[in-house]
């Protein structure tokens, strides 16, 4: 698989990495078993008023909508009607159980259900 990136916490490395992708491009995927409510790692990069294909959008202290232009793995994630991961704030939680070798996907939002 693939290369590892500034992820936050301590042992956020050992849990996932990038590899190529059967969904698009590359992804992110779990390096050992991630157990159900388990944080993942945290997302980075740079606030950003542009869409594009590495923002993350979520919203501030103030409930307002903002970008975030990703710099670490996590901009990687692939879309999934089916996630089984999500944000909370910038912090990547598991949703259930993921065994090694599997791709973590996040749900991109109700725009984006055409595409699976």
């Amino acid at each position: 698989m693939g290369k590892r990136y500034g992820l936050g916490r301590p042992g956020a490395r050992e849990r996932i990495e990038v590899g190529a992708s059967p969904i698009h491009g590359r992804g992110l995927f779990a390096r050992k078993r991630i157990r159900r409510g388990a944080y993942v790692a945290t997302f980075e990069g740079e606030p950003t008023k542009k869409d594009g294909m590495h923002v993350l959008w979520t919203l501030d202290e103030d409930g307002e909508e903002i970008g975030i232009e990703g710099k670490n793995a996590l901009r990687f994630l692939n879309h999934s009607s089916d996630p089984n991961v999500e944000f909370i704030g910038l912090e990547l939680h598991a949703l259930r159980n993921i065994q090694p070798g599997a791709e973590l996907f996040i749900h991109y939002g109700d725009d984006w259900e055409h595409i699976d």
